[in-house]
């Protein structure tokens, strides 16, 4: 059997031109501005309001979670009904289902974290220092309990509270969007020491898109003129007891483990198509 036989392939949407692109690119940016003003106005309202509820830190912290899971489900229903991007998943259990494991994904799109968080219920990612000063995302990120990208010792020790209260923690080993024309970036052992160091399972869940939209090639203000089908595929998970250390050192094991995962993504997924000519101009 070949990669990919029983993944689901929409047919492609049509490729919108002269007047009927405005209206998506209307929808587009609305959903920019919603985007924005949702996460700062439920940093004011809800997200405080479930943070300080009566209960332990985790119930207040998954709470928070919960409420954002429910937020960027509504999100993608907006970015479905605007024609941006289009969903399909299937068997996505193991993720709704899922208590402290690594979620590792390609990032072929802006939106990818978005999709995830609306299938996992408890979820939680690092992120970069530069979002937690942002006024819009601050709030909705310490109330959510997600782990600022700080000194690698600071980052471990965060991610195994994390980890062991049951979140499930969001990596993307290519660390930016895929570059178009390509399959995938680059693995960083990030997420391999993470697993390593914490003796924590890796889900991988590949991404399919079957056309290059919203990707870091792309402005914001240009939103794709044909509709981004995305497959949702959740792989077979990775024993973090297969990668055993007392045979050799965190680093070497965390070397093979990215290894295996890269041969997995290139394998399963297929290369980012380049951009029509009329979106590089």
């Amino acid at each position: 059997m070949s990669p990919n036989d029983n993944l689901i392939r929409p047919k492609p949407f049509p490729y919108l031109t002269g007047m009927a692109y405005i209206p998506r690119w209307i929808g587009g940016v609305m959903c920019y501005v919603v985007f924005g003003l949702g996460g700062l106005l439920s940093s004011l309202t809800v997200l405080p309001v479930l943070r300080f509820w009566p209960g332990t830190k985790q119930q207040r912290i998954a709470r928070v979670q919960k409420a954002v899971h429910i937020m960027f489900k509504g999100f993608v229903w907006m970015l479905t009904f605007t024609g941006l991007i289009k969903v399909h998943s299937q068997h996505t259990q193991a993720l709704s289902h899922a208590k402290g494991v690594i979620v590792i994904a390609n990032h072929p799109t802006l939106i990818d974290v978005v999709v995830l968080i609306s299938l996992i219920p408890n979820a939680g990612c690092i992120v970069k220092q530069a979002l937690w000063r942002n006024p819009f995302m601050r709030g909705v990120l310490s109330s959510a309990g997600y782990i600022p990208n700080r000194g690698a010792d600071l980052l471990l020790s965060d991610c195994q509270q994390v980890l062991d209260s049951h979140t499930n923690l969001i990596i993307f080993p290519e660390g930016t969007r895929t570059i178009v024309g390509t399959k995938i970036n680059p693995f960083a052992r990030g997420a391999a020491n993470i697993a390593i160091r914490t003796r924590t399972d890796i889900v991988p869940v590949m991404l399919h898109v079957d056309v290059a939209g919203l990707t870091k090639q792309q402005p914001w203000y240009e939103p794709p003129r044909q509709t981004v089908n995305m497959s949702v595929e959740i792989g077979a998970a990775f024993d973090h007891l297969r990668y055993d250390t007392s045979q050799s050192s965190d680093a070497k094991m965390a070397r093979v483990l990215t290894r295996e995962l890269e041969q997995l993504y290139s394998q399963q997924i297929t290369a980012l198509p380049p951009l029509p000519e009329t979106n590089n101009k």
